[in-house]
């Protein structure tokens, strides 16, 4: 019934479409600004950004985990970011997000990386509890900072 595999570059549109799914899920439909040339370039060119994991359920396509590696100066080795994790809602309660991130775990050990690390929403109360039943934590005296768009720029344009 559920088949886990290795996304090849012509999952790029249905990735895209999970990407899309999920920020129409996390209220940001709008948000997305990625084309399938930045999947393919990034995700399946000879320098790739991130690995996506598909889900099918009797054979059709269900959820993914797009994900790449950070890396722990205080560990010394890499960790895995998990950038999305998606179910299409058809197919949640069936235990594919949590075979996905099981698969991570395991793929994560097989690579010797420290652990798993993700954001998650803080209104999903849906994930946040999903994630802590698998024994997953917040990091305490940590928040997650970034600087994009316009800010960046003017950042990058600074003098020392």
């Amino acid at each position: 019934m559920l088949n886990l595999r290795k996304a090849t570059v012509q999952d790029t549109p249905l990735i895209l479409s999970f990407i899309r799914e999920l920020a129409e899920y996390e209220r940001e439909p709008n948000a997305v600004h990625c084309s399938e040339e930045d999947i393919h370039r990034d995700g399946f060119g000879p320098n790739a950004k991130f690995r996506v994991t598909i889900a099918e359920w009797n054979s059709n396509p269900a959820g993914m985990a797009l994900f790449f590696y950070n890396y722990s100066t205080w560990q010394g080795r890499p960790g895995i970011y998990l950038e999305d994790l998606f179910v299409r809602p058809e197919f949640r309660k069936k235990g594919i997000g949590k075979a996905l991130i099981i698969h991570l775990a395991r793929t994560a050990l097989a690579e010797n990386c420290y652990g798993l690390r993700w954001e998650v929403l803080n209104w999903n109360k849906p994930a946040i509890e999903f994630y802590l039943r698998l024994g997953a934590g917040f990091r305490e005296n940590w928040k997650v900072m970034q600087i994009n768009g316009d800010d960046l720029k003017q950042l990058a344009r600074r003098g020392r």
